[in-house]
């Protein structure tokens, strides 16, 4: 039986609810106006943001946090700016609220088009990272939707600085601070409670590891989309270009091994085996190897990949590496392991490529590129709240076009059903 959430959390929720219903009335020009005065607050602030994440993190190192938390909990000078150029970005992107998707007239003259509309209020769930809290909140503000955010107990301090910051740069636009409500608690029990806010929160986005998924999945009766674990693997075919190869699994491991769309898993057909696993070893000198049989027969000296290896999201310096006799083993084991995230290819084989991107399911398939680049920024979104490994009613990277919905609008001249 679900339990019924805190007053102070229903009334942060309704409060949302009405700012959002301004919010999403108010023109493009006065959400960009918004964004751009929450920039320059945060720009203003650097120094007690980073005195309060500062803070953070000592608490987070005190209590044994690991270097890959401690990465996604730091913030410095640049950083800070990064959150306050990346609200700056989003107030330039064009705005899907009222964009008419399509439309058509029908025989008795009725006028029928799809619009975009707001989904009202955004719940955003997460760990570790302060950045999610400019950058959710961000993108929900230029959609049209209040944001609750409800971070972790390890960023709270940064996160109520931030917080801060963005409800000022509201007010500067005369927009009701209220739309952007950020949770202080930050207990498990009040974590479950936020998951309950039916009839409040219109659509739950969580940003966190299998553990985070488990509880929404477990809790929640609110909708949500599922920022899911990111166990991506690149499989380098038998028609790799090599030199190719190499750069893009040493990029997609280690560029930034601690994010959902660094890769997990290599998989090698057998025919380049021999030549590619000795210099991608070489490569990936700081990187854990765990490989199956066929794979430690050419490297005999890296550990053996277990089961849970193969359906690991490390989010570190570990790699697991399978060698496969063909694409259709390569495809298998994708299919077995991989968590529907991001997949590559590396081939110079146009039917290879082809079959990969058609059969694989996932979010998204990458031919020739790395993983990495599965991000709204790098793709063209001008940025994220998260992306979706479900298929329903977002997936991939979610930009603002995932935050609105779609509402007919009927026009007609006094027409009657007969």
């Amino acid at each position: 039986m679900p339990s019924s959430p805190t007053s102070s959390l229903v009334e942060l929720g309704h409060a949302a609810k009405s700012a959002g219903r301004i919010l999403a009335r108010s023109s493009s020009s006065v959400r960009d106006r918004a964004l751009l005065a929450a920039a320059a607050r945060i720009d203003q602030r650097v120094g007690a943001i980073l005195e309060a994440n500062a803070d953070d993190v000592a608490r987070a190192e005190a209590a044994g946090a690991d270097l890959t938390s401690l990465d996604r909990l730091r913030l410095d000078a640049g950083r800070v700016a990064a959150m306050a150029q990346g609200l700056r970005a989003v107030a330039t992107l064009p705005d899907p609220v009222g964009e008419i998707v399509d439309g058509w007239v029908r025989p008795n003259g009725l006028r029928v088009e799809r619009v975009r509309i707001p989904l009202g209020v955004i719940g955003i769930i997460y760990e570790n990272r302060p950045n999610v809290t400019s950058d959710a909140a961000g993108l929900c503000l230029k959609s049209g939707n209040a944001v609750l955010l409800r971070g972790s107990s390890s960023a709270i301090s940064t996160n109520m600085v931030v917080a801060a910051a963005l409800r000022d740069g509201l007010v500067d636009a005369g927009l009701p601070p209220e739309a952007i409500g950020l949770v202080e608690d930050t207990t498990r029990e009040g974590a479950v409670e936020f998951m309950q806010l039916t009839g409040i929160i219109d659509c739950l986005i969580p940003r966190g590891g299998s553990s985070l998924i488990a509880s929404i999945e477990e809790h929640a009766t609110v909708p949500y989309v599922i920022d899911g674990i990111g166990n991506c693997h690149v499989y380098v075919d038998a028609a790799a270009d090599l030199d190719m190869a190499e750069a893009i699994v040493v990029n997609a491991k280690t560029q930034r091994p601690g994010v959902c769309n660094a890769a997990e898993s290599l998989v090698v057909h057998r025919q380049v085996a021999a030549a590619f696993l000795p210099r991608i070893a070489a490569a990936l000198v700081d990187v854990t190897l765990l490989g199956d049989e066929a794979t430690r027969a050419i490297l005999p000296e890296i550990g053996t990949a277990t089961e849970e290896d193969f359906a690991s999201e490390f989010l570190g310096l570990s790699l697991s590496i399978a060698t496969v006799d063909d694409i259709d083993a390569a495809i298998d084991h994708v299919t077995r392991y991989g968590s529907g995230h991001s997949e590559a290819i590396i081939t110079k084989d146009i039917g290879a490529a082809g079959r990969f991107t058609s059969e694989v399911d996932a979010a998204a398939v990458v031919v020739n590129a790395s993983t990495r680049f599965v991000d709204g920024g790098e793709l063209g979104l001008g940025a994220e709240i998260g992306i979706s490994t479900q298929k329903l009613h977002a997936r991939g990277p979610m930009g603002l076009r995932e935050l609105t919905s779609i509402r007919f609008v009927i026009t007609g001249t006094g027409q009657v059903r007969t």
